[in-house]
């Protein structure tokens, strides 16, 4: 057999906006996209618009939130441990996969705070606490009452949900509603699967369909799993391989996109923790080393926008009262053509995230 086909660097980025819906918007339904994303960054209870808005046109927020409020999506934590909006047959599949790393997690972050617990007796108590109603974890140690009270609250209600199944429900996340992280477990909320589970290798292959072509470590930086390579080489005879530029071993599906390098990628906005910057552990096909340090700014309230494909800045929203601010931070020099670009989607991106303003100003922070 012949080496592997080799693949640039930006060729991995056209490949990856394409799949990822930022080279054009199209007119999809919410929940096929989160399915065909394996779920969202939701950290932010608000990202997942912003994450829509930059690959669907149109997208009505209101058709988000009453997925959520139907219970056809959920927010949980799962992907390296983090709150994820997910489908909910991918709320009740992925867990069980990603169980491992919240586990893991546990223990590593938590364990040690908690001298002379019972760990798994603590995680029952929650768990039967939150299967009888939905709760703030304030409420949750108020519940448990002086078994815990001298031991570090995260620790304990990390302990819960890291260790228990759980989803976060509305109002939070819900579009222009708010309130406060509230959580029940899972499938009194969601209901037991009706699918079958989902399997690891089909995780795997679905992973590369949407970030691909990707490294075994590449898959295990986006899950937080280790041990992935026997998941790989199962997968082997139906994927395709190519290498890098650095010599590294990719894999792919078959059928799906991998446009030309020289495809135009227009600018896009991204929320703060976009998997689209995070699903990889080799992340020069979208932020170059250069500015990899620059992208996770102070305590995240930064996020990232892209010129021709790649990070290119940092964008950050203001408002007071009905006068909203958006500061741009460029880590280059931009031509007239460059900034006209930028400014025009910002416009857009501004207008939708705060539709109710008067007052919407664009700030360029000059370079040094």
């Amino acid at each position: 057999m012949g080496e592997s086909p080799v693949l640039s660097t930006r060729a991995l980025n056209r490949a990856l906006l394409a799949r990822q819906g930022l080279l054009r918007r199209e007119a999809r339904p919410a929940l096929e996209v989160i399915e065909h994303l394996v779920g969202m960054q939701s950290q932010v209870p608000t990202d997942p618009y912003a994450a829509f808005w930059s690959r669907l046109d149109p997208f009505d927020p209101e058709e988000l939130s009453r997925l959520m409020e139907e219970r056809a999506v959920a927010r949980a934590p799962l992907m390296r441990t983090t709150i994820h909006l997910a489908s909910a047959r991918d709320t009740l599949g992925l867990r069980p996969l990603l169980q491992p790393v919240l586990t893991r997690t546990q223990r590593g972050a938590f364990g040690k705070r908690l001298p002379g617990v019972d760990v798994d007796g603590l995680a029952e108590a929650g768990r039967a606490l939150l299967e009888q109603e939905t709760l703030t974890f304030a409420q949750v140690r108020d519940r448990l009452g002086e078994a815990y009270a001298g031991h570090e609250a995260m620790a304990v209600t990390n302990t819960i949900s890291y260790l228990v199944p759980l989803v976060q429900v509305p109002p939070r996340g819900l579009w222009r509603k708010s309130g406060l992280p509230t959580w029940t477990t899972t499938e009194p909320w969601l209901g037991k699967p009706r699918a079958p589970r989902v399997t690891l290798d089909e995780m795997v292959w679905r992973y590369l369909g949407v970030f691909g072509p990707a490294s075994v470590q590449d898959v295990q930086a986006w899950s937080g799993l280790t041990r992935l390579r026997e998941v790989m080489e199962r997968l082997r005879p139906r994927l395709l391989t190519f290498r890098d530029e650095h010599g590294r071993e990719l894999f792919d599906q078959p059928d799906v996109p991998r446009p030309p390098e020289e495809t135009p990628a227009p600018v896009r906005f991204l929320p703060q923790y976009d998997n689209v910057v995070l699903g990889h552990a080799d992340r020069a096909r979208i932020v170059s080393e250069d500015y990899r340090a620059r992208t996770w700014r102070g305590n995240g309230n930064y996020s990232a926008f892209t010129m021709d494909g790649f990070v290119a800045g940092l964008w950050h929203i203001d408002r007071a009262g009905e006068a909203v601010t958006m500061t741009l931070d460029p880590f280059e020099r931009w031509t007239k053509r460059d900034r006209a670009a930028v400014e025009r989607e910002a416009e857009r991106f501004i207008a939708f995230l705060h539709a109710t303003a008067t007052s919407r100003k664009i700030v360029v922070i000059p370079l040094a």
